[in-house]
């Protein structure tokens, strides 16, 4: 178990774009070097709204996994698979879904978002209604420590922690819970034993939340303990029962939002994205032609950066100098549009170069990628199972 395991997965709907890199992979990045990591393609999710049509999903999972190599995802840091190659996340899904009340999943506020947003698709589905549950599996089944999102995301957080708790709290009894607990403890080395006893204490008697941070990883680093164990201990130490599935917390991310070329948020519905890998004279042409304040008529016409789509772009990656020059020239008229998009196009143009040399390889030879996300499906299956295990065992399902 790894209380600061990361887990995230993005729906293969499509070809990524900049928002997708600003608003996620860049995060992934800096991430896969901090934690352990594991990225899946969540192609069981992508189901929950293009079920009537999956053509698009096959061909933008190996596309999507290409795009993730090219933004900088290591998979020598990071485990890289395909949920659906995990038929783990659909079990544990079905055996929450026993368990996890009808108005949880009413109540998720995206519930009703997404069905007014998508009101030309049918989403009468328990699938759409499930999707949050089969998101809990994703991550509670590999009892990861946290979960990178962004802050509208934080309701289906909670609900993960409170599907984990309920869990625990309904199977995670145990005949002579006490002794078991009694018995881990003497596994320990003396010095953990008082650390864990010491730091138990501050935590129930005295409330300090930082004491049961310290004791999880006191545990983590105790190798003469089995997993078990390890489960018991963490659950005699909140004042629960033995925690079988592990609360995630929400890692909150830096997400930018990145304009589209019209200004919106960058998305393929809008028809205003640029993507990951944009051939060179497509991305030049979709910027130069970009809409501008539409108070300059002519060149000698002066303008409101604050009114132009352009200038959403300037924002994100252009220098303080090169802004400082952009709303003196468009205030005085002292530049046009076209001199004032080509700073854009030059800092997108650096920004996909590497990317797109990194992605060739892949683009060559596809097997290169099939070989990393069977590896990764194999790391995720093996953590998938030892969960599983439990699970099943808890639930009077183990019947070896």
């Amino acid at each position: 178990m790894s209380t600061d395991r990361v887990v995230s997965g993005m729906r293969p709907t499509g070809a990524m774009h900049l928002g997708h890199y600003h608003g996620a992979l860049k995060n992934w990045v800096k991430m896969q070097s901090e934690a352990p990591c594991l990225f899946f393609v969540a192609d069981w999710h992508a189901l929950t709204t293009h079920y009537d049509d999956p053509s698009i999903i096959e061909s933008s999972t190996w596309e999507m996994l290409i795009d993730w190599l090219a933004a900088g995802i290591d998979p020598n840091k990071a485990s890289l698979f395909i949920q659906s190659q995990v038929p783990e996340h659909a079990e544990l899904h079905l055996l929450l879904s026993m368990v996890t009340p009808l108005g949880w999943l009413e109540r998720v506020p995206t519930y009703k978002d997404q069905q007014e947003k998508l009101a030309d698709r049918d989403l009468a589905t328990y699938g759409f209604l499930g999707y949050p549950l089969l998101q809990a599996a994703d991550v509670l089944i590999y009892r990861a420590g946290q979960v990178p999102v962004g802050a509208d995301q934080v309701p289906h957080i909670e609900m993960m922690r409170e599907i984990a708790r309920r869990f625990n709290h309904i199977y995670g009894k145990e005949k002579g819970f006490e002794q078991k607990v009694a018995d881990a403890l003497k596994k320990l080395s003396g010095k953990q034993a008082k650390q864990y006893n010491e730091l138990r204490t501050a935590y129930q008697e005295q409330g300090n939340a930082e004491a049961l941070a310290q004791a999880k990883a006191v545990l983590d680093s105790a190798q003469s303990i089995s997993a078990i164990d390890r489960e018991r201990l963490l659950g005699y130490l909140a004042g629960t029962r033995r925690q079988i599935l592990i609360e995630p917390q929400a890692r909150l991310t830096e997400a930018s939002r990145m304009p589209g070329l019209d200004g919106q948020k960058m998305s393929k519905s809008y028809g205003n994205s640029i993507t990951l890998r944009e051939d060179k004279e497509a991305l030049t042409k979709k910027i130069r032609t970009m809409p501008t304040d539409p108070a300059r008529i002519r060149r000698t016409d002066p303008g409101d950066p604050e009114k132009c789509p352009v200038w959403q772009l300037h924002l994100v990656y252009s220098d303080e100098t090169t802004k400082d020059w952009v709303v003196k020239g468009c205030k005085s008229a002292g530049i046009g549009c076209i001199e004032c998009k080509q700073p854009v196009i030059d800092a997108v143009l650096r920004e996909q170069e590497p990317m797109r040399e990194r992605a060739q390889k892949y683009v060559d030879d596809p097997s290169l990628v099939r070989a990393i996300v069977a590896d990764g499906r194999d790391k995720a299956r093996a953590l998938a199972q030892e969960t599983m295990r439990e699970v099943r065992e808890a639930m009077g399902l183990s019947y070896n």
